[in-house]
This record gives C-alpha cells, sequence and structure tokens, in this order.
C-alpha cells in the first residue's frame, strides 16, 4: 500500500541556496518535498520512502559510495529516479566522475544550470508519474506473491484434506470390503443350503431308483424285466455321475478330453436325449451351415451344456414354443480376452427373458430361479465353467419378455472330427405291460424314478398312466379317465406341488384316494402333515400299503 512518504521530493543541495529555492518551487506545484543536510540523512530518508531524488553535483563529489549501495539493495520492481543539477563545467575529470555518477545511479535525468522553473517541475513531475508506476508494478508483485501464498496454503489444506478423505476412503474400502467377504460367507451358507435341497432331492431320487431296483430284482425271475431294472439302476447311477462332474466343472476341477468334434453331428445326434428332456409343446430347431468347423472340447461335456441350455429355456417358455440351436464360424474374432477363429453356438428361446439383475447373477453357483428342488443352480455355472475351461467364453442377450439368447464362443479345431464320437447319455427304453387289476395315476417328473415305480406297480399287478406334472394329472382326470388311485411325488415343477395337486383333486373327485411321496420335500412335509396325510417311510411301506388298498 502507498504512503505519502513515498511520493515525497528528496532534496540534497548542500552548497547555495539551490535547495531552499527548488523547495519552494517544488511546493507551489503542491509537490511535497523533504530536504536533506547530508548524503547519510538523504540515505535515511530514501529508506523510508522517496518518489524522486534531485541532488546538486557538487554535494556528491567523493560521497557517492552511500547512494551507490543503496541503488544496488533496491527490490526488483524499484528503479528509484534521479535528477542531478550540474554545471557549466566541462573539464574532462568532471564529465568522467558524471558518467561514474550515472553508472551508480542508474535511473538518472541531467539538468544543466541555469535551468528554467518549468523545466525542473516538468522533470520532477515526469519522474514522480514512472515512479507511480513502479509502485503499481510492485502492488501486482505483491498481489501475486500473496496469491501465491493462498494459494501454497489452500494446496496444503487441500492436499491435507485429501490426505484424510484418501484415509478415510481405505477404511471404508477395507471395511466394505470386510462386509462383502461376510455377505460372501453368508452367501455360501446360502447356496450350501439351496444346493443340499437340491443335490438330496435328485440323489434321493437316484438311490430310490437303485434301492427299489435292487428289492424287485430278488422278487423277479422274468429277464427282460430284470434287464429293464438293471438298465434303470444304471442309468440313475449315469445321473448321480452326471451331477457329481456338474459340481467339478464348476469348480475347475473337473478334466476334460477335448477332441476334434462335428458340432452338427454330435448336437443333431441328441434329437432323441432332448425330446424327452423337454415338454410335448416345446420343439428344437437345429440351424448348422454345411461349411461349419469343428471345435476343439469335450464332446460329452459339449451334449451337457445343450441339455442344460435347453432345459432353461424350456422352463423360460411356460406356453410351449420353439429352441433354436444355431452355429455358424466366427472368424478372426478380436474381443476382449479372444483372438482366432471360434464357432458361435446359440440356444435361443422365445421364452420369459431375464431381468438385468437376474442376468448379472445367472453364472453364480447355485443361483436358480427355478422351483425348489428342481435345480441345484450349478447348470449355467457348469457352462461356463466349460466353455473357458474349452479356451472359449459364453455371451448372454436376454429382455424381459424378448427371449434369451446364450452364445458359447468355442475355438475352431486344426484336426479333423473322429466319427466314433463320444456320447453323454445312450437310452434304454423299456417295454412295461398293463394288466386291468387296478388303475393308478402316476404323478412323477423324474423319468427313472417313473420308470420303476411303474414296474413296482405293474408287479403288484396295476395298470399305469404316467403324468410328468401336475397340470397333466388334472389333465388326464379331467377327461374322465377311470383311476382308482393317484400316487404322486411332492416337489414337481409348474408351480404346483404334490400337496397342492392332492388339495385339488379333493375338490374335484373327493372318491378318490391321494398318496404322496418324496426323497426330499422340506416344507411340503409340514404342510402335508396339517392337510393329515400319512406318512410312509420307504418303497417297502409304499409296496405294502398298495397290497393293502388292491
Amino acid at each position: 500500500m502507498e504512503t505519502e512518504r513515498e511520493h515525497r521530493v528528496l532534496i540534497f543541495a548542500p552548497i547555495g541556496r539551490d535547495a531552499l529555492a527548488s523547495a519552494e518551487l517544488l511546493r507551489s506545484s503542491r509537490l511535497a518535498t523533504a530536504i536533506c543536510a547530508d548524503v547519510e540523512a538523504l540515505v535515511s530518508e530514501m529508506e523510508t520512502g522517496a518518489g524522486v531524488v534531485f541532488l546538486a553535483e557538487e554535494g556528491l563529489f567523493s560521497k557517492d559510495t552511500p547512494l551507490s549501495q543503496w541503488v544496488q539493495r533496491q527490490p526488483a520492481w524499484s528503479d528509484l529516479p534521479f535528477i542531478v543539477l550540474t554545471s557549466h563545467h566541462h573539464q574532462p575529470q568532471v564529465v568522467a566522475w558524471r558518467r561514474h555518477l550515472v553508472n551508480v545511479l542508474r535511473n538518472v535525468s541531467l539538468l544543466e544550470r541555469p535551468i528554467q522553473p518549468i523545466t525542473l517541475t516538468s522533470a520532477v513531475q515526469s519522474a514522480l508519474r514512472a515512479r507511480r508506476r513502479q509502485y503499481e508494478v510492485r502492488a501486482l508483485i505483491q498481489a501475486r506473491d500473496q496469491a501465491a501464498q493462498q494459494l501454497e496454503s489452500l494446496v496444503i489444506e487441500r492436499t491435507h484434506a485429501l490426505a484424510e478423505a484418501n484415509d478415510h476412503l481405505r477404511r471404508e474400502m477395507a471395511e466394505r470390503a470386510r462386509v462383502e467377504e461376510t455377505l460372501r460367507q453368508a452367501q455360501k451358507i446360502e447356496a450350501i443350503g439351496r444346493l443340499t435341497g437340491g443335490v438330496a432331492h435328485d440323489f434321493n431320487n437316484l438311490l430310490m431308483v437303485i434301492s427299489g431296483g435292487l428289492d424287485m430284482l430278488d422278487r423277479q425271475a422274468d429277464p427282460a424285466r430284470r434287464r429293464r431294472l438293471m438298465d434303470g439302476m444304471i442309468q440313475a447311477a449315469q445321473r448321480g455321475a452326471s451331477l457329481t462332474r456338474q459340481l467339478l466343472a464348476f469348480s475347475r476341477r473337473q478334466e476334460l478330453k477335448p477332441e476334434s468334434v462335428d458340432i452338427a453331428r454330435q448336437i443333431g445326434g441328441m434329437r432323441e436325449l432332448l425330446d424327452r428332456s423337454l415338454r410335448g409343446d416345446v420343439h428344437v430347431k437345429f440351424e448348422f451351415p454345411a461349411t461349419l468347423w469343428p471345435v476343439e472340447v469335450d464332446p460329452g461335456e459339449l451334449e451337457l451344456v445343450v441339455l442344460n441350455l435347453a432345459v432353461n429355456a424350456r422352463d423360460a417358455m411356460p406356453a410351449g414354443g420353439t429352441i433354436i440351436v444355431r452355429a455358424e464360424n466366427v472368424p478372426d474374432l478380436t474381443e476382449n480376452e479372444l483372438a482366432g477363429d471360434y464357432v458361435r453356438l446359440s440356444v435361443i428361446d422365445t421364452g420369459t427373458g431375464m431381468t438385468e439383475e437376474v442376468r448379472t447373477k445367472v453364472f453364480e453357483p447355485f443361483f436358480t430361479t427355478k422351483d425348489v428342488g428342481k435345480g441345484s443352480g450349478l447348470g449355467l455355472a457348469q457352462v461356463y465353467g466349460f466353455a473357458t475351461q474349452s479356451g472359449g467364453t459364453v455371451r448372454i442377450d436376454s429382455e424381459l419378455g424378448s427371449g434369451t439368447t446364450i452364445s458359447l464362443y468355442l475355438p475352431k479345431s486344426g484336426h479333423a472330427p473322429s466319427h466314433d464320437q463320444r456320447r453323454l447319455v445312450e437310452f434304454h427304453k423299456p417295454n412295461g405291460r398293463l394288466r386291468d387289476e387296478g388303475r393308478i395315476l402316476l404323478v412323477e417328473d423324474d423319468d427313472e424314478v417313473a420308470t420303476l415305480v411303474s414296474e413296482m406297480l405293474d408287479d403288484l399287478g396295476y395298470e399305469v398312466t404316467r403324468a410328468a406334472s401336475a397340470a397333466a394329472a388334472l389333465g388326464a382326470l379331467a377327461d374322465g379317465r377311470p383311476v382308482d388311485i393317484v400316487f404322486s411325488d411332492v416337489m414337481m415343477p409348474g408351480g404346483m406341488n404334490g400337496v397342492e395337486l392332492a388339495r385339488e383333486i379333493q375338490k374335484r373327485r373327493s372318491d378318490i384316494p391321494i398318496l404322496l411321496t418324496s426323497g426330499y420335500s422340506g416344507a411340503a412335509i409340514h404342510e402335508a402333515k396339517e392337510t393329515g396325510v400319512k406318512r410312509k417311510r420307504d418303497v417297502r411301506d409304499l409296496t405294502r400299503g398298495f397290497r393293502l388298498l388292491h
């Protein structure tokens, strides 16, 4: 900030009346002046502030050292103007000394005597204007320095705040990681619960087929019927191995045996398997071009993957529809982790589609949207494990209400496929026989369990009609088919379990007795007890019960 002292005119003319005359002249022009008696006083006043210094050269002979030192100490913005009143002497020594004085004082104007008052006044005012501009520069520099200091303080403050924020963020991230780990553990526990229900139901069905078949083998002499029972038990064991294989494939501990596979021939040979796995209102259409490349995969696992996808597509189309299994060559693919030649194998349905939330979870282990006991949640996880282990990947395109397309990208094989390709399942179709000693409506969605129970009931002398779902059973009753008893599984797909089926049948045909059974029923057992259904413990109990009914 400028002060009045910084705009003063300091006068140093110790000889004669020049100091008083000059001061009086400048004051008449409203300029502040201060007369200095000697060089030390002049330097002292310059330290406190000056706009211009007016001095007579004769007062500085051999006395310029203090002034020279002050001038050299000026800050970068300052260049104090000096007006020197010279004499008319031009001797070489005088001229040389004047040059020295100009070099020492730097910003110097020389006025030679005699001078006009207006000349002196004009020179002083011009010097003061120059000095004001220097003060403006000083103010800008001070403002810059102040801004720099404020910025530095702000940077320090913000840096400290950022450090605190980073510390807080790290603490939050650590807490989030801890919570996520806790959530994962909780999800694992929940997943184990879901897995226990689904796998226990599946394995109990398989054990029922095996234990019931062994029980009946002791009482069967007909070789054909014994063969059918053996085939059923073998298929049950194969299904158990298949479920184990799904678990191992997801965990990536399953040792795949890749080979060159002709997709059109391998998947095309699954027609019978798919027809048995799907409902009558769901049809499968294959679209395989003649120029399709072979792929390097495990053929049995490939069939299992397609079967899983087809069953999921079936479940997504409760009103029926068409599943398209399509394959096409994708040359020079470069996408994320994939690079090279691939075959895209797609399973397309026109079903209910998925929400974004479901779509992001479908490959998680044990995640399922199916009814209790109808899926372990490992199907799509096994699909993902198979694709990645085979050197490819999986993509999902789905929109709620518009169907789903699941595409596997499988690497092209450089070898010709073998003509003797391994298959996932070989079919053994039993030929049952009918007798007219009693009519039973068997409601069971599991094919192997249905086959075994049909054999057992046939052995007891009953005519068996099988329905694969509660809805099919109600349809069979609605068309007037004669039925003496309904024998139903508890856990079934389609939204209606055995207990609910029993209630509905009692409303429509209260004269028909109902027998419920299940390998794993969970809450349905409690529901059945509340309904008043009595519980039989095992297959022998069932056969004894049928003999009593008979």
